[in-house]
């Protein structure tokens, strides 16, 4: 009694600081469970299988009586240590008996889901190995062959069966069988966040996440992981980055700048319902397409007369694109001759833009057809001989336009906006520059109706 005492206290030693592998995920796994010990071995090797099965004569204690510490090793590999206790009544049928059995066994066993693939909750295995066996005051070391699977009720928690033979070497423990059944509970696996996910396969393991995404988080519950999620915090569209698109036109909410209403990405997702290029919310005719410089509106046209009121020197009348929005001005032809008529007399002091004396009736009287035609606008041209430089010549002629201009609007009371000069020197003669009287022609100021 006070060995099978001693045997106890020594196996739960044993259990306290020996250890064996179950997989990487939870490296330490401890099983606690009852064996049986099969010590008839048949005389004929034929009967070993028939001996294997039979339970007649197996020997178990009633008690926890089997202890396993186990440490994953790699690539499938675990060491196992353990400890069983036994009593044993039954040796072989002539001869029974009622001796203690203890035995420390180290076992290497290798996981078969390696070969056939992952079972999920059901893992197999072999296992070979050595221990020091003790039966009745006798023991010695013997080699330990078996197989065994778990049965895993969860990610921890599990029951294991272990069968096997052990032989002997020194004749002094007789060969025999051991079974042993128990749970088995794993442990170890290193999971900081508390995800589910060991740190070793967790990509995020600082932060709480998902095994399907490796540990990561998604927040926003999309199925995109945070880290790949433009819009981590609100739930959006695969095709989107993660990020909302409330409106339905393709652009994200983040970049739309019209996130309720459809609109194009010419646009930043606003609407531009007439096509004019100007978005509904800046366009002040919305359902009519305009320019941008109106606001979106098209540009009015009041008289109707085809030219638009911006290019359109007279809106509110009707008139022609050559007279700018304005009606087509007509000037009587015998207006026309006298106009050229008075402005061939218009003289000036040599090489001067000063008139000479009576000229000035001739003006007032351009002036006073110029009234009789309110409408009309009129271009005053300067014209020289070839007297002198070209470059003289130029600016001379425009002064003298210049001069007829400022005395009609001074003087003659003509508005400014309907008359214009420009001088021309000696570019359009219409007369022979080799004679006087050709020279004389060619001296002149030509006023021009401006259509």
């Amino acid at each position: 009694m006070k060995q099978l005492k001693l045997a106890v206290m020594a196996l739960f030693a044993f259990a306290a600081v020996n250890v064996s592998a179950q997989d990487s995920d939870n490296p330490w796994a401890v099983g606690f469970g009852v064996n049986a010990v099969d010590v008839r071995i048949p005389t004929k090797f034929g009967d070993y299988a028939k001996d294997y099965i039979g339970t007649s004569d197996w020997n178990i204690l009633p008690s926890i009586s089997r202890v396993t510490v186990d440490r994953y090793l790699n690539d499938g590999f675990t060491l196992q240590l353990a400890g069983s206790l036994n009593k044993i009544e039954t040796f072989r049928t002539e001869n029974d008996m009622d001796e203690l059995y203890w035995a420390i066994d180290a076992n290497v066993k290798y996981d078969l889901n390696n070969l056939i693939g992952n079972t999920g909750w059901w893992d197999p295995y072999v296992y070979v190995g050595g221990g020091y066996t003790s039966l009745a005051d006798e023991g010695e070391g013997m080699l330990n062959a078996g197989a065994g699977f778990n049965v895993w009720f969860n990610d921890n928690l599990g029951m294991n069966f272990q069968t096997g033979g052990k032989k002997e070497f020194a004749d002094k423990v007789q060969d025999h069988f051991q079974h042993s059944i128990g749970l088995v509970f794993k442990f170890g696996g290193k999971d900081t966040d508390g995800d589910g996910v060991y740190d070793k396969d967790d990509a995020c393991p600082e932060v709480a996440g998902l095994k399907e995404f490796n540990g990561c988080p998604d927040t926003d519950g999309d199925g995109i992981k945070d880290s790949d999620d433009a819009c981590p915090e609100v739930a959006g569209l695969a095709a989107l980055n993660g990020c909302p698109d409330a409106d339905g036109d393709g652009i994200a909410d983040k970049d739309d700048a019209c996130p309720t209403e459809k609109g194009t990405k010419a646009n930043n997702g606003c609407p531009d319902a007439d096509g004019d290029g100007v978005v509904d919310g800046k366009d002040k005719c919305p359902n009519e397409a305009g320019p941008a410089a109106n606001n979106g509106c098209p540009w009015p046209d009041t008289d109707g007369d085809g030219v638009l009121d911006k290019d359109d020197k007279c809106p509110n009348e009707a008139g022609v694109a050559s007279n700018n929005g304005c009606p087509e001005v007509v000037i009587k032809e015998e207006a026309v001759k006298k106009l050229n008529e008075f402005a061939r007399a218009i003289y000036f002091n040599s090489g001067k833009s000063t008139f000479r004396t009576g000229t000035t009736g001739k003006l007032d009287l351009i002036a006073g057809i110029m009234k009789e035609y309110p409408k009309a606008n009129f271009s005053i041209q300067g014209h020289t001989d070839s007297s002198g430089s070209n470059s003289l010549n130029q600016r001379l002629s425009e002064k003298r336009a210049k001069a007829v201009l400022d005395y009609l609007i001074t003087k003659g009371g003509i508005d400014s906006k309907r008359l214009t000069s420009a001088g021309f020197g000696e570019d359009y003669p219409i007369a022979d520059n080799k004679t006087r009287a050709g020279r004389a022609e060619n001296r002149r100021v030509e006023i021009k109706l401006v259509k």
